[in-house]
């Protein structure tokens, strides 16, 4: 890529989009594309053939997905299928047909099997039955995975994949029902440290920001303190402390990276990778697992991700793991040998993460 090169950023609006588009403009790229939902529907395969035809964008960042916690990707599972194969197969052919020089394919470690050897090297992918959980979601992004792959085998396209771990940053999605578990737990034990404070302008505030349905700051109090009870935030009347209800054991380990390091990570393999560098480990002519893991190679429990969350708000309160709810899989660290042979690694660790997040939040 040059500085003046057109580069269109699907899904420049959301978490990972909206880093990369910052990363480019501080990099000095000056024809950077972005729309809209409203602007151009991806799901719309004429839409989207008639944006290709128009920009005739050189470089290409598929950053555009249906995404969601546990719950959502449970709960809306046809959706999900559906919604990410027709974004990505939109995005990807039309690269293909406008001659587009480079590609970049986002999709999320989701696709390697429930019991994939840890940390989850780059080839375990389809060795063994995924996370029931959000299945159709990986198998979407296993599908745009295969898409890139085989485009540049049969057409010589230069459309390349990176499989990011957990992502939380500015612009994350704070909804209580279909965010990640990190955002969901910040606004959480946020809500709960401001019931402990009776700070009900702050409740307030939060839910003119961010209405939980059709609750939002002008609801009653009691209108309010029902909403959160619905979502395990609440306030024990005899001893004035909150609890925050968190879904399962709290066992599980994960790994997280700020979205800023990953949207460095995507600019850095757009500017230094391309598809035959990723090709050399081929066996019997058969290429195979070219997409990249981004990655810390380093995780933490759900329950010290809250405990630390906790210190960090001045939380006082307590945690309730409900074990009725699923755990998901288990463990799930990357392996980013691979990103780091090449030259790539990640600066900002969870502790501070954690910090630049919550002041985000607050502001």
């Amino acid at each position: 890529m040059n500085k003046q090169s057109k580069i269109y950023i699907a899904g420049h609006m959301g978490l990972v989009g909206s880093a990369i588009w910052q990363n480019l403009k501080e990099k000095g790229y000056t024809q950077l594309i972005g729309k809209t939902r409203k602007e151009l529907d991806l799901l719309d395969p004429k839409a989207v053939e008639r944006f290709f035809t128009e920009e005739k964008p050189e470089y290409v960042f598929v950053a555009a997905a249906k995404v969601g916690g546990i719950v959502a990707n449970n709960k809306y599972r046809g959706q999900f299928l559906y919604e990410n194969l027709m974004i990505q197969n939109n995005i990807i052919h039309q690269a293909y047909l406008n001659q587009v020089k480079k590609l970049l394919f986002l999709g999320s470690t989701c696709i390697y099997p429930r019991e994939a050897p840890q940390p989850m090297p780059e080839n375990c992918l389809l060795t063994s039955p995924l996370e029931y959980t959000n299945e159709p979601y990986a198998i979407a992004k296993i599908a745009g995975i295969k898409m890139c792959e085989s485009y540049n085998i049969q057409y010589g396209t230069n459309f390349l994949s990176v499989m990011p771990t957990n992502l939380y940053g500015p612009n994350d999605n704070f909804d209580l029902e279909k965010s990640h578990v990190l955002p969901a737990l910040i606004r959480k034990i946020h809500l709960g440290k401001c019931l402990e404070d009776k700070n009900w302008n702050a409740i307030r505030k939060d839910l003119d920001q961010n209405p939980i349905g059709e609750t939002d700051g002008n609801s009653t109090e009691e209108e309010i303190l029902k909403k959160l009870s619905h979502f395990g935030i609440t306030l024990q009347s005899e001893s004035q402390q909150s609890s925050i209800e968190i879904w399962g054991s709290g066992k599980p380990m994960r790994e997280f990276l700020w979205s800023e390091d990953m949207a460095d990570a995507c600019v850095f393999v757009m500017e230094n990778v391309s598809f035959n560098d990723l090709t050399t480990q081929s066996v019997k002519n058969e290429i195979r697992n070219t997409h990249i893991n981004i990655g810390t190679g380093k995780e933490i429990s759900i329950k010290d991700l809250a405990e630390l969350i906790k210190q960090k708000v001045g939380f006082k309160g307590q945690f309730i793991f409900n074990t009725t709810k699923p755990d998901g899989t288990m463990k799930k660290l990357t392996n980013p040998q691979k990103i780091h042979a090449l030259g790539w690694h990640h600066s900002i660790e969870i502790d501070e993460g954690i910090d630049r997040m919550y002041n985000w939040y607050c502001r």
